[in-house]
């Protein structure tokens, strides 16, 4: 007789596979079949971030057979927040849906969908306990997490009190909906009284900004999909800015990048910069990408946009990409040890 697995079922870590969970998500049909009877509806917009648009078909259908004389209409433009609105869309519909993400600003006319998600925490926050320092010597931890996984939050909040943690929590600022949420451009809520954070979800790009935002704390990663723990490092990100800095000091020629997204442009920040150099010229977009860049005879960039334009994408543009801080130190406005992470903070 075969012994039981030792995982749990969808547990694939030995499989070699990305993802170890089927997860399925929560719609809430029943909230947007009531707004599009409320407003008497007759066009509705679904938007959905990248990883999920090859479900846009089926939600429709199922939107289909419970409405009648309803036009659905999905966004092909990418999204990847809640700062990602498509406007063009909505403002053609009568309704529009955002899906995958909590809400940035309140407004009557987009209705939030944030899909949480129905991993179990627990497993992975056992095995966490290994790598955070115990109660006894720390006390405090900081806990955050990102937005599918805010329906466990209490939950998270629990499992650690019962251990004799003391957790720390807030919500940071107007980008943010909850109270312990971070964002790819925003860990405000990890500005706790404590030396350690727990961060719970998928990804290494939310603790990896959260260790350079806060570099004075221990940030232990939680992965509840993939069920791995491990620490923030910083160093091998540092060493890719800081090469991107250098290349970029001989510049002469800059392409300041105003990104015109509805909830990521800087208008500001990038007039500041065009205000002290007569070389810097700038441009406009909507989606940056390196492909679109390389027509532009510039010597390096320098984006105000969303900040993962730079960090994710930062080694494929042709020529250096630099946040607003890292202009400042390329130009030598400021010494080469004030490189931090490109926070986005308020609305639009």
């Amino acid at each position: 007789m075969s012994q039981e697995p030792e995982y749990s079922e969808g547990d694939l870590r030995n499989t070699g596979m990305r993802l170890k969970h089927d997860r399925e998500w929560d719609y809430e049909l029943e909230q947007i079949v009531d707004a599009i009877e409320e407003r008497d509806a007759a066009k509705v917009g679904l938007q959905f971030p990248e990883g999920l648009k090859r479900r846009g078909p089926a939600v429709a259908d199922d939107l289909r057979e419970l409405t009648d004389d309803v036009t659905f209409m999905l966004s092909g433009q990418p999204c990847y927040g809640a700062c990602d609105l498509d406007t063009y869309l909505m403002k053609r519909t009568d309704v529009f849906v955002h899906f995958g993400h909590s809400p940035m600003k309140d407004t009557d006319k987009v209705i939030y969908v944030p899909l949480f998600s129905n991993v179990d925490v627990t497993p992975i926050m056992k095995e966490a306990l290994d790598t955070l320092e115990p109660p006894e010597e720390t006390g405090g931890v900081g806990l955050v997490t990102t937005a599918q996984h805010m329906n466990r939050y209490e939950e998270m909040r629990e499992f650690l009190e019962e251990r004799g943690y003391e957790v720390h929590s807030r919500r940071g600022d107007d980008r943010l909906t909850h109270e312990g949420q971070v964002l790819g451009c925003n860990y405000a809520s990890a500005d706790v009284p404590a030396d350690q954070v727990l961060y719970v979800g998928g990804g290494k790009f939310h603790p990896l900004g959260l260790a350079m935002e806060h570099p004075d704390k221990h940030v232990v990663i939680a992965d509840p999909v993939n069920n791995v723990v491990t620490v923030a490092d910083t160093e091998k990100f540092l060493k890719q800015r800081y090469g991107a800095v250098h290349r970029a000091m001989d510049a002469e020629k800059w392409g300041v990048i105003f990104c015109t997204k509805i909830g990521q442009g800087r208008w500001e920040t990038a007039q500041e910069i065009l205000a002290d150099n007569d070389d810097a010229y700038l441009i406009t977009m909507d989606e940056v990408t390196p492909d679109r860049l390389r027509n532009f005879d510039m010597d390096a960039f320098v984006n105000t946009g969303c900040p993962r334009i730079t960090t994710d994408d930062g080694p494929r543009f042709h020529k250096p990409m630099l946040t607003p801080g890292e202009y400042r130190i390329a130009v030598g406005d400021e010494p080469l040890d004030s490189l931090s992470f490109d926070t986005f903070h308020g609305t639009w």
